[in-house]
């Protein structure tokens, strides 16, 4: 399976804790809007912390990419927002 890493820029795609804060800053953004700012951040500090000491190359990269899908997934949702057009494929 190709790695989702690279819709994101390299930057942020190659350094954890840049994705980390990238992941962050999104999470303070909607539990700011849902009013559960402190519920939604710890739920990604967690998930971080969970998988801290990890030290399986291809489970970091599955971990990565599955932290860079959240991110993509919250991208196109605020797009849909904004725009009023669909990105995604109904099922």
């Amino acid at each position: 399976m190709p790695s989702l890493q690279t819709a994101l820029p390299p930057e942020l795609a190659d350094n954890v804790i840049r994705l980390y804060r990238e992941c962050l800053r999104r999470a303070k953004f909607i539990g700011h809007q849902q009013h559960n700012t402190a519920l939604v951040v710890d739920m990604v500090r967690q998930q971080f912390k969970k998988h801290m000491h990890e030290t399986d190359p291809e489970k970091i990269q599955k971990l990565k990419d599955d932290a860079a899908r959240g991110l993509i997934n919250h991208i196109l949702y605020e797009s849909e927002k904004m725009t009023g057009r669909k990105f995604s494929n109904p099922r």
